[in-house]
């Protein structure tokens, strides 16, 4: 995930400077420079407050990264039985009974050494970029869209390095960007699809309970899979053997 490295390197960079970015926009939103007919007062009051602001953002995006972490260990347990079954239908088009017969307690627990620090890296990194995303004036659809290119320019390598585990194949650091089409068209339709969907719901249901929005949220991630699931079918076929 050395021309990974590099690409995941400047990803990084871009995440880092959105974040700067962001939070210099505030800061100069109250600086006392920031409107010429101000009273000074006002001003400084406008100046006090930004430290405020600037701190809420950071908190917010770390809470985000912390969430994510909890989500990506029960994920992890879940992606070590589900995903070599899924890879055996997706990419060897098996059958489910010739897929779950390849299925082995070693293998998933083995391939848990390998779904929880990769879960450890992909779901901070995704609410990360998409809490900062919503300190901006975007609509939700199109955070969604930056959001999926983002998320799977930085994290392919990590994506396919974790699929090639699942099947038991060679790792080459030559193909862990194979298939970024297919894959960064599945993520920008996921995050655009995320967008549109749960503020649809949002409004319609208007959830004010924790149990309700966790229901939103539950049918949001479900209508955003099933809205990308062809774009993951073509990541699937682009990963296909030659042979297949």
């Amino acid at each position: 995930m050395a021309v990974a490295v590099r690409v995941a390197r400047r990803g990084s960079f871009g995440l880092t400077s959105l974040v700067f970015v962001v939070a210099g926009f505030c800061t100069l939103q109250g600086a006392p420079w920031s409107s010429k007919s101000e009273p000074s007062s006002l001003a400084l009051v406008a100046a006090e407050g930004a430290a405020p602001a600037e701190s809420a953002f950071f908190t917010k995006v770390f809470a985000a990264a912390a969430q994510g972490a909890t989500a990506a260990f029960v994920a992890a347990i879940l992606s070590a039985i589900c995903e070599p079954l899924v890879n055996r239908l997706l990419v060897k088009r098996m059958t489910v009974s010739q897929a779950y017969a390849e299925i082995t307690f070693k293998l998933v627990s083995n391939f848990f050494l390998t779904t929880f620090p990769t879960n450890m890296l992909k779901f901070p990194v995704f609410e990360m970029i998409n809490m900062s995303l919503s300190f901006t004036s975007l609509a939700g659809s199109v955070r969604g869209i930056v959001n999926g290119f983002l998320f799977c320019t930085i994290m392919l390598p990590v994506t396919n390095y974790r699929f090639r585990k699942s099947m038991g194949w060679e790792i080459k650091p030559a193909l862990l960007y194979q298939a970024y089409i297919p894959t960064v068209a599945r993520d920008i339709v996921y995050g655009w699809a995320r967008g549109v969907v749960g503020a649809v719901l949002a409004d319609q249901m208007a959830p004010d309970t924790f149990t309700a929005k966790s229901i939103v949220f539950g049918i949001t991630i479900w209508a955003a899979c099933i809205i990308s699931s062809p774009c993951n079918e073509w990541r699937g076929y682009t990963l296909q053997p030659p042979d297949k």
